[in-house]
């Protein structure tokens, strides 16, 4: 007895398995639409942040409600709209404007033209330059806070940051408040040559007014804060905090063993080290921040007070 030869798909059902091929299946025919609900969702780059110091992936949305501090401790660095979101009460504040340089004075070039790296850090710091500034209560005390970008060409001092903080002095002075700066630096910026050097002298200057204006001034380092910063305005407060674990020097701790070929202690320049040192009045946890601002400030504005009556 012959047995029955297999026989393939009918024409008609080889057509319905291309529509559905084409078509998306049955899903597509249960309402019209339905398959674009369930179109794959494209997962953000930045979704999962690693700790610099255990490696651990910490999800974003946890990092930025621990105000940027991973589990291990560490004070990521952040900008100056999430810095002022912390420190202002409940986050409101005016954004001042930041006076306008002539840009590439010296025509620069090390391979890539300095207009070309200003314009590459505009666009991923959505920020004209390393400096900005604000206005706001902090701790309930009115008072401009100044601050220094590390992510914009490494918060290099510049004209540019020069005369921002200048400004922010000047509007510290008009309103007669206190003025509170976040620094954060690599040092000068070295496109800019002596150009960059002669705003030590000026953001001097500028603290001087405000001490002739019987003003507080207040620094807060982080981390980074190095070379021509450290050596200016970043110690010239009345009071000084730190970041814990935040890199305070002039040169680097590799440069300073290179130089004096010795082996530098353990923490050698970190805030905590420097605390120990007298070089810091004390080492705050970013969450504190506002609270012991807020604090300093009402007491020093407070003593104004009492020498004005």
């Amino acid at each position: 007895m012959a047995m029955a030869e297999p026989q393939g798909p009918k024409k008609g059902d080889k057509t319905k398995v291309a529509n559905e091929r084409r078509g998306g299946g049955w899903l597509s025919r249960i309402a019209p639409g339905v398959r674009g609900a369930f179109a794959k969702r494209e997962t953000p780059e930045n979704l999962w942040v690693k700790c610099p110091d255990t490696g651990e992936m910490i999800y974003r949305s946890d990092l930025e409600a621990a105000l940027w501090v991973t589990p291990a401790g560490r004070h990521m660095r952040i900008g100056p709209e999430a810095r002022f979101k912390y420190t202002f009460d409940d986050g409101v504040h005016e954004v001042l404007p930041t006076p306008a340089v002539v840009e590439d004075p010296l025509h620069f070039s090390d391979g890539k033209s300095y207009k070309d790296r200003l314009a590459a850090a505009r666009k991923s710091t959505g920020e004209q330059d390393a400096m900005a500034i604000a206005f706001g209560k902090v701790g309930g005390v009115a008072a401009v806070v100044l601050v220094q970008d590390f992510a914009f060409m490494g918060g290099s001092l510049g004209m540019a940051a020069g005369e921002g903080f200048i400004a922010a002095a000047e509007a510290a002075i008009a309103r007669q408040v206190p003025l509170v700066a976040f620094t954060a630096a690599g040092g000068a910026r070295m496109q800019e040559g002596a150009l960059s050097l002669m705003q030590m002298a000026r953001t001097t200057l500028a603290i001087n007014a405000m001490k002739d204006a019987g003003l507080p001034y207040v620094v807060v380092l982080t981390d980074p804060t190095t070379g021509g910063v450290t050596a200016s305005y970043a110690m010239l407060g009345d009071v000084h905090l730190a970041e814990p674990g935040a890199l305070i020097g002039f040169a680097g701790p590799r440069v300073i063993e290179q130089t004096i070929r010795e082996t530098l202690p353990p923490g050698f320049q970190r805030s905590e080290y420097l605390v120990e040192k007298g070089m810091v009045d004390r080492v705050t946890h970013r969450k504190d921040l506002p609270a012991v601002l807020g604090s300093i400030l009402g007491t020093l504005m407070m003593g104004r007070a009492l020498k004005a009556a």
